[in-house]
């Protein structure tokens, strides 16, 4: 099997934010994306605004940028729309991987056959997706490259997991994980890390294996946290839960394109990318699902291990270089102003700790801090 890669010349980005939809008295998620779609659409650029899944969300999406403040300019430009729009249905946008009290049970599914085969398939797991995330896509030449980099990539898995984490509380009750998210998107059959593989030919056998065997229908069903996107040119990284705030937003995009690009970079110079064995990058992704910001990883395929806050510190001074060169060396350096703050996982205990366990008082600060951020 065949599969085109249409390369793109330019390290260029796009970014997927996907928001739930929570009632303004109940804090509880409302099934009204249609709603909004139809107040929202009309107002915004082609293609800036897309209906999910479930009817209780909505993804924002940019178009093909240059730059990481390209990205977040586009990003306000919508959400300048969107969030007004959503004022007049009295409802409001809630940026993180999962809600800290909604049932399952009470969420309506979009209208279409795509998605009413992936729960007829997948069942009481299909059903529990009350999941959001960031999908990120950078750019790359050469079709030829983009598996070693997608393998190199996975040693920063546990990075990009740990300052993202926004998925604490599961239908009322903490689930001692920083990111509940990313364990419970794994339970989909193509979902989950991807396979290593170091040429685009593997990708392409393993794909047509996927095709033969019934396991997909179209390479779009291949929901890896990390997945090439052929008809887009780029690399896609699915790894972030959602996101509450545009700076937090913006310092997360600066870190993929930074990683993306330095690895593409020492890849057509000759290197050999570094890569860990499936076991520790697998590892590393529950660490940092479990302890988010305290999670201790593993570095390497010698199983040296470090502190993934420690390692984010060197990381940044070393991607400084490559930052610079793409224009984003401050949206790159507020990684740090996570690391002050807190994750979104760490803030949303806080205030469920200063409010006697009041999970409608989680769901209000999640949804203030994405206006404040604007």
């Amino acid at each position: 099997m065949r599969i085109d890669f249409q390369g793109s010349p330019r390290p260029t980005l796009g970014v997927e934010w996907e928001f739930a939809l929570v009632d303004r008295e109940t804090r509880d998620l409302v099934n009204r994306a249609s709603e909004l779609f139809d107040v929202a659409r009309p107002q915004l650029a082609p293609n800036r605004l897309h209906k999910e899944m479930l009817r209780n969300t909505v993804e924002i999406v940019t178009g093909v940028c240059a730059t990481v403040g390209e990205a977040m300019d586009d990003l306000r430009r919508s959400l300048d729309v969107v969030l007004p729009a959503a004022d007049t249905l009295d409802i409001d946008l809630f940026g993180a991987g999962a809600h800290p009290f909604a049932a399952w049970s009470a969420q309506q599914l979009t209208e279409g056959h795509r998605y009413e085969e992936l729960i007829n398939r997948t069942q009481w797991w299909g059903r529990q997706m009350l999941i959001w995330g960031v999908h990120m896509h950078v750019g790359l030449p050469e079709k030829r490259r983009l598996m070693p980099v997608m393998s190199s990539l996975l040693n920063y898995y546990p990075h990009l997991q740990a300052l993202s984490a926004s998925s604490p509380v599961w239908a009322g009750v903490d689930t001692g994980y920083a990111s509940n998210r990313a364990l419970m998107f794994q339970q989909l059959p193509t979902a989950g890390l991807p396979f290593q593989f170091q040429t685009w030919e593997e990708f392409e056998s393993f794909a047509s294996d996927q095709l033969t065997t019934g396991v997909i229908d179209n390479i779009d069903e291949i929901r890896w946290d990390i997945r090439p996107a052929p008809k887009h040119g780029t690399l896609e990284t699915r790894v972030c839960d959602g996101v509450s705030t545009l700076s937090e937003m913006a310092a997360l995009v600066a870190l993929v394109h930074c990683l993306v690009i330095d690895l593409d970079t020492r890849l057509a110079a000759g290197e050999e990318l570094p890569t860990m064995p499936p076991w520790h990058v697998q590892e590393n992704k529950w660490r940092a699902a479990r302890y988010g910001l305290d999670a201790i990883i593993i570095l390497d395929a010698a199983s040296n291990e470090r502190l993934v806050t420690d390692d984010l510190h060197d990381l940044l001074e070393r991607l400084t270089p490559t930052a610079r060169r793409l224009g984003c060396e401050a949206e790159m350096h507020s990684v740090d102003a996570i690391l002050e703050r807190g994750a979104s996982y760490q803030r949303q205990r806080a205030v469920a700790a200063a409010h006697d366990g009041d999970l409608v008082a989680v769901v209000d600060s999640v949804v203030a801090e994405l206006h404040d951020s604007l």
